[in-house]
């Protein structure tokens, strides 16, 4: 299968090739996929499929996909950056 193809992940607001392509390399190639998902946890995987943390923008991204996916209004992705940023400040349990 070649990038992008049987993937529909571009259909969702915030999600061009170059995002699909992180969902891709961990497995989600599909917007049913997403539904029940952890944004978070997404992310995480996908950092650790790059070896390295991405960029932390990449997480509000998620957070919109999975949101639509579930048949929540699509936002722009910016709309998630202060959910992200309280996320992100979250001490580990």
């Amino acid at each position: 299968m070649t990038p992008n193809e049987g993937s529909n992940l571009t259909a969702l607001v915030n999600v061009g090739r170059s995002v699909a392509r992180y969902f891709e390399r961990i497995g989600i190639t599909r917007i049913e996929q997403l539904v029940d998902q952890d944004p978070m946890e997404l992310y995480e995987r996908m950092s650790a499929a790059y070896g390295e943390r991405l960029d932390p923008c990449l997480l509000d991204t998620v957070m919109s996909a999975v949101d639509q996916a579930e048949g929540k209004p699509a936002r722009p992705w910016w709309h998630y950056t202060p959910d992200r940023k309280r996320l992100l400040a979250r001490p580990p349990h």
